[in-house]
């Protein structure tokens, strides 16, 4: 039973299908119902020939890899004993843990992580335990690590460090839990993307403020950190949107990583110099009871900063190698992604069937325009205000270009870049109490609107609506309004106007986003398991 489920009931597919059976979801109903119309006597089983019926007439039909979990339909006594032994054979229990650990993890997680946690996962599923309530319990113990880090004492230092390992150990079993259960939802899935991204940040603010505790100032620090993982995670999905369905899509680059995942000691050395959530937490956690929080941050900067420059250095290789061609949906996802205000009044870039490779170099040329004024120039000086308005040319002329480009999934960071390098900057150049603290909330209120964008990208049901960009300024607008406070305000007063913007975006955001994400329209979207 646990193989059907398992192979049947992913509310990622409109339709599953496996030997002997068929299942769809409602988008999939029509589909059915022509296949049973014109289904035809034949071979195989009843169901089979639906399956290919829906197929053929253009359906996509999942069929999911069951391993060792066994599903047949015998059509003799001889076929139904061999049957029955082959499913005898197999301890599913096994399988079952087997299944809930995700298939590709990183080196900590799955060598330190998932050899318990899948047992906490099957010990939570038979006392009735959701993996929602373990998503919360998991935010709560993070929240209260953050707590302690931010009394700035070394006991809260070392209990900071032992609750966000713990907390982290419930991520992982939250995923299992579902995963071994099958209680996959919608709202698990926003809960999940939207709760890690809430753990680390307030865990960098924690260590913020138990520094200021100290005497020390790390504001900067936790707001760069919080900059470069977003920017880092705003490259791997643009990459993965502009190539995930693109045709022809191979290149050398490409074949050497896959003959490198042949040889397995360079599977785990690459995953880890990447340092992804397994390790980063760990080092965190670590480095948060034996040192100090300016450790942590320059550790993170230069672990996160070095993984960041490997895998873009990649995929820059990558695309530059292979002979891809995109597709208008990932044209439009990039375009979507880069959540520009002038092109959400326009309705998006001019369809065209031809890459044009200016956009990349339009969006690069105003994001570094952006982000030198911001350095260079004096907080308040007028001619920032004239580079933001030179910025919000560049990217519009960027995005009125169909995306199809090779590197056009760049551009979605550069504008990232361009947008928070230039509120850290001002904030710290504006050198009064608050300001720093009042750019992370804003910082971290937009990252969250990219990735909810992201998130429903990913689902299938696109791009937030157009008045949501509208109404929170989209990346270049933002920008103009910042410098513009800077430059009209005096400087006391600029703390107040990043928080008045945060708490507006943050509203503004959040409100649409639980909308949406408890409507039975938002996607289904979740990790894969291990193959059955």
């Amino acid at each position: 039973m646990h193989a059907l489920r398992l192979a049947l009931t992913d509310p990622r597919f409109d339709a599953c299908a496996v030997s002997g059976a068929f299942a769809v979801q409602p988008g999939a109903r029509a589909a059915l119902d022509r296949a049973a119309a014109t289904a035809a006597d034949g071979a195989g089983s009843y169901a089979d020939r639906l399956a290919a019926g829906a197929e053929a007439a253009g359906t996509t039909v999942q069929r999911p890899e069951l391993g060792t979990l066994v599903a047949a339909v015998p059509a003799t006594a001889a076929e139904r004993d061999a049957a029955v032994a082959a499913v005898a054979a197999v301890d599913e229990e096994a399988v079952r843990l087997r299944t809930a650990v995700k298939s590709r993890d990183g080196f900590f997680t799955t060598f330190f992580i998932s050899p318990y946690s899948r047992y906490i996962a099957r010990w939570c599923a038979r006392r009735g335990l959701t993996p929602n309530q373990v998503t919360t319990a998991s935010l709560v113990t993070a929240l209260v690590a953050a707590g302690c880090a931010a009394t700035g004492e070394r006991w809260g230092y070392v209990a900071a460090g032992v609750l966000l390992l713990v907390s982290f150990v419930l991520d992982c079993t939250d995923g299992q839990l579902a995963r071994y259960s099958l209680q996959y939802s919608t709202m698990g899935a926003w809960l999940d993307a939207t709760f890690d991204r809430a753990k680390e940040y307030a865990f960098y603010a924690g260590l913020a403020l138990g520094a200021a505790r100290n005497g020390d100032d790390v504001w900067a620090l936790a707001l760069g950190a919080m900059i470069l993982m977003t920017c880092r995670h705003v490259v791997d999905f643009s990459f993965n949107e502009a190539n995930h369905d693109a045709t022809a899509n191979t290149s050398p680059t490409a074949a050497l990583s896959d003959k490198l995942d042949s040889v397995g000691w360079t599977v785990w050395v690459r995953r880890m110099i990447i340092l992804p959530i397994g390790e980063r937490w760990a080092m965190i956690a670590v480095l948060t009871a034996v040192t100090t929080p300016r450790i942590v941050f320059y550790a993170l900067l230069v672990g996160c900063a070095f993984g960041a420059l490997y895998t873009t250095a990649g995929r820059v290789l990558r695309s530059l190698t292979r002979k891809a061609t995109r597709t208008d949906r990932a044209a439009r996802a990039l375009a979507d992604l880069a959540d520009s205000g002038v092109l959400a009044w326009t309705g998006g870039p001019r369809p065209g069937k031809r890459p044009d490779r200016a956009a990349v170099w339009l969006a690069a040329a105003g994001a570094v325009l952006m982000a030198g004024g911001a350095v260079t120039l004096d907080f308040g000086d007028p001619w920032l205000a004239g580079t933001a308005v030179a910025y919000l040319a560049f990217s519009g002329a960027a995005l009125a270009r169909p995306l199809k480009g090779p590197l056009d999934w760049l551009i979605p960071p550069f504008f990232r870049f361009a947008e928070y390098v230039t509120v850290l900057t001002l904030a710290a150049k504006s050198d009064v109490p608050g300001a720093l603290p009042a750019a992370f909330g804003l910082v971290a209120a937009v990252a969250y609107h990219h990735y909810d964008t992201v998130y429903r990208i990913r689902g299938g049901s696109g791009a937030p609506p157009h008045w949501l960009v509208r109404a929170t300024g989209g990346h270049e607008g933002r920008v103009l309004l910042t410098v513009v406070l800077a430059a009209v305000l005096p400087r006391d007063a600029f703390p107040v106007a990043l928080t008045a913007m945060a708490v507006f975006v943050a509203l503004v955001v959040l409100v649409e986003s639980i909308r949406f994400w408890v409507s039975s329209g938002a996607p289904a979207v979740h990790d894969e398991g291990e193959p059955a």
